[in-house]
Order: structure tokens, then C-alpha cells, then sequence
């Protein structure tokens, strides 16, 4: 007589952690964001750095899908490590850590090509959020709040490259833009007025679901890494 009885079905495999890198001159900074961050199984720290110069270094050598990097550093400081970063390794994503919300090194990080900024004073859950979405592809930031540093420090974009360095070798913006749909074209201006996908979605009676893929396609067509890079592309270009 066999038994009948299923074998139990195999447990689904974990999911990899976040691998992190922690950048800034402060070691008990670091030491303090290390303790944070791996309490949570979901992330693991690679490497620290204490400047920029570091930095490369670590990011050549580990790799990591998410550096958290400090922008007031001697020597190379976390701009120019942000736009290297994501010149020689894009797989790698950065969030800019500040003091202020409104600083202007904030708006530089992200017009370097990181994908938002988090004050150093954040909750764990605050920054545990924003590397999850930073490692998922999204932002960082909210529209709303990037729109803001746009709205100050915009007139340091260059004329006719929006997404300043991190677009210097991209399509030219109406080629780009001219390959939208009328409807990505809605998505995009709705996005550079800090609209929500569900904002966006009630604007247009489309389905949080539809916008969202409304809203990869316009990042693909315009070979933007994130949102906040095309609400800076759409502000450069004056479409809002």
C-alpha cells in the first residue's frame, strides 16, 4: 500500500538582498546607518567609503545595486562620485544623503544621475523604503518635491541637455520626445507636475496599472533611468 499524500510543495526561495554600499566621511555615520540597515535580512552592506575617491573604488570592486553616498566630502566629493558612478557603472543606483531638503547639492545629485535624496536625519523605515525603491527602479524622491529643487536651482541645467551630465551623450530631446505617443506625452507632462500614478491615472480614467506601463515606456523612449530624471528631462525641455 503506497501513500498517497502530496510531498510538501519546496519552500520559495528567499529573495536576494540589497547589496549596499555606505559612503561618507563620518565613520560613526556610517557605523550608525551599518547598525540600521543590516537589522533588515532583506539588505546586506558590501563596503563603506570615507570620500569619493573611495568610493569608485568600492563600486568597481563590489558592485553593489545601491550606494548611499554623502555629498559634502574632502577631496572628491559626492557629485562628481555620483556622475562617475553612473558614467562607468549604471547598474549601480545612488541616493544623495542631505542635510536639507532644499539644498542645492541635493538637485546636483540628482541632475549627476542619482535616483533621489534622503535626509540624514530619515526614520529606518523612511530610508529602508527609499532603497527598495531605488533598487526596484523607481525614485527616491517624490515628483513633487524634485519639482521644487527644479523650480530653484533650475536655471543651472544646460540649455538643450535636460538631464544635464548624466543625458550628455543621449539623443537630442526632440528626437527623443517626438518618439512618444500622444498619450506618453500626457504621462510625462503629468509626471513633471508632481502628479501621482493614481493622480495621473484619475486625470486621464486610466488604471494605476495602465500608467505604470505608460510610465516605463516614456523612461524607455527617453533612455531615462527614473522618474526624477524625466521630470528633469521635461523640465529642460520646457514641457511644463
Amino acid at each position: 500500500m503506497t501513500d498517497s499524500t502530496p510531498a510538501p510543495a519546496p519552500a520559495p526561495a528567499a529573495a536576494p538582498r540589497i547589496r549596499l554600499l555606505l559612503v561618507d566621511d563620518q565613520q560613526l555615520i556610517r557605523l550608525g546607518m551599518r547598525m540600521v540597515l543590516e537589522a533588515d535580512p532583506g539588505f546586506e552592506v558590501v563596503g563603506e567609503a570615507g570620500d569619493g575617491h573611495e568610493a569608485l573604488a568600492a563600486v568597481a570592486r563590489l558592485r553593489p545595486d545601491v550606494v548611499l553616498m554623502d555629498v559634502r566630502m574632502p577631496g572628491m566629493d559626492g557629485i562628481e562620485a555620483t556622475r562617475r558612478v553612473v558614467e562607468a557603472h549604471p547598474e549601480s543606483r545612488i541616493i544623495i544623503l542631505t542635510t536639507f531638503d532644499l539644498d542645492e547639492y541635493a538637485f546636483a545629485g540628482l541632475n549627476a544621475g542619482a535616483s533621489g535624496f534622503l535626509l540624514k536625519d530619515a526614520q529606518p523605515a523612511e530610508l529602508a523604503a527609499a532603497i527598495r525603491a531605488v533598487a526596484s527602479g523607481d525614485a527616491a524622491v517624490s515628483p513633487r518635491v524634485t519639482r521644487k529643487l527644479l523650480e530653484l536651482f533650475g536655471p543651472q541645467l544646460p540649455s538643450g541637455a535636460p538631464g544635464g551630465a548624466a543625458a550628455d551623450t543621449a539623443p537630442a530631446p526632440d528626437q527623443r520626445f517626438a518618439s512618444l505617443t500622444e498619450r506618453e506625452r500626457d504621462v510625462l507632462v503629468a509626471m513633471a507636475e508632481g502628479l501621482t500614478n493614481t493622480e495621473i491615472a484619475a486625470r486621464f480614467y486610466l488604471s494605476e496599472s495602465t500608467v505604470k506601463t505608460h510610465v516605463g515606456r516614456v523612461l524607455l523612449k527617453l533612455e531615462l533611468r527614473d522618474r526624477v530624471q524625466a521630470v528633469i528631462y521635461a523640465y529642460g525641455a520646457g514641457l511644463v
